[in-house]
């Protein structure tokens, strides 16, 4: 919808919307991962600057988890798929020479085979796994990075590891909202072509370049905009259709998530429980949302059945619940 924020005045370079916000996002979660420590910390004088004091390494954990997780799943996508000869010949082929692929590719081949040349590049140029900043980061890669950085070295700095984890995974819920907003900025995550009956639903906030946001449905800017903006991850066949709404829905659930754990800390009796309620509610929640998405360069499995995410939930419920009868063994301890 607005990639990019503006350009950096004589030099012409950009300042991307996503960036920028995921920048944001990461400063508001540190900030408030602070500040719940000062509350709900064992120290509220030190544990806020250990916290500080560890928030590079988990925020190293989190780019580092993101970009395995997509690279492993573009990867085996790639080698899981079944192409023919000649569709692997044209990825084999330099990129200069990919805009007059060989006649005997159809049109539908050379779209199949695209779907699958980002794991073909990690396979074939590893140099690109560490171009982080050309995209390619995955949530849940993110999160799992995160948490096991974190509580590797929060146990350094001297803070009790699961309530770091109740209140760091709270705060960077609240990061994960500005991160939410940039998907939407950029036109990742968007939602499948909506039925006719909801063409026409409320959409509020109209933007110049002819798209609409609403908490329902949004519509995808003009083609005109999308070619003059070849930042922007709409694809072109889905200009002025009106989608479902997830990259909205999922900015209202990171801020669910959030205000449940802060909720939870609240009236805690057993620290690492807030943390393994906001993990299963995540995970049931995006599964939910993740029927509506359209965006099938995440992965589909099973014919098409489940995405990746949804398969991943799968996994995170698992681990929450089994994180939260683990946890609900422990002493209760009074709530703060």
């Amino acid at each position: 919808m607005h990639p990019v924020l503006f350009h950096v005045p004589l030099l012409d370079f950009p300042i991307r919307t996503f960036g920028a916000l995921v920048a944001a996002g990461i400063l508001v979660g540190i900030w408030l991962w602070g500040k719940a420590l000062e509350r709900h910390g064992d120290d509220p004088e030190e544990d806020p600057e250990r916290a500080s004091r560890s928030a590079l390494w988990i925020v190293v954990g989190v780019l580092v988890g993101a970009r395995v997780f997509y690279v492993s799943v573009e990867s085996l996508r790639y080698l899981t798929a079944d192409l023919s000869e000649a569709q692997v010949d044209y990825l084999d082929a330099p990129r200069a020479e990919r805009a007059t692929p060989a006649a005997k590719l159809t049109a539908e081949e050379l779209a199949t085979a695209g779907k699958y040349s980002v794991g073909h590049a990690f396979l074939h140029d590893p140099l690109q796994v560490v171009m982080i900043w050309q995209g390619g980061l995955v949530m849940y890669g993110g999160l799992l990075g995160g948490i096991l950085f974190g509580l590797h070295v929060v146990k350094k700095q001297g803070l009790e590891r699961w309530n770091a984890l109740d209140t760091g995974l709270t705060a960077g819920f609240v990061g994960l909202f500005f991160g939410r907003i940039g998907c939407l900025m950029v036109g990742d995550d968007y939602g499948s072509v909506v039925p006719a009956a909801f063409e026409t639903s409320a959409r509020p906030i109209a933007l110049p370049n002819g798209g609409e946001i609403g908490f329902l449905t949004i519509k995808v800017p003009t083609l005109e905009w999308l070619v003059a903006n070849p930042e922007s991850l709409f694809e072109h066949s889905l200009a002025g259709k009106v989608l479902w709404a997830s990259q909205p829905w999922m900015m209202l659930n990171a801020l669910l998530c959030a205000g449940a754990g802060f909720l939870w800390l609240r009236r805690r009796r057993h620290v690492g429980v807030p943390a393994a309620l906001m993990l299963m509610q995540y995970a049931v929640s995006r599964f939910t949302i993740e029927v509506f998405r359209g965006d099938e360069v995440r992965g589909l499995w099973f014919d098409g059945r489940v995405s990746t995410s949804q398969l991943v939930s799968v996994v995170i419920l698992g681990l929450g619940a089994g994180l939260l009868a683990w946890r609900l063994r422990t002493p209760a301890v009074t709530p703060r």
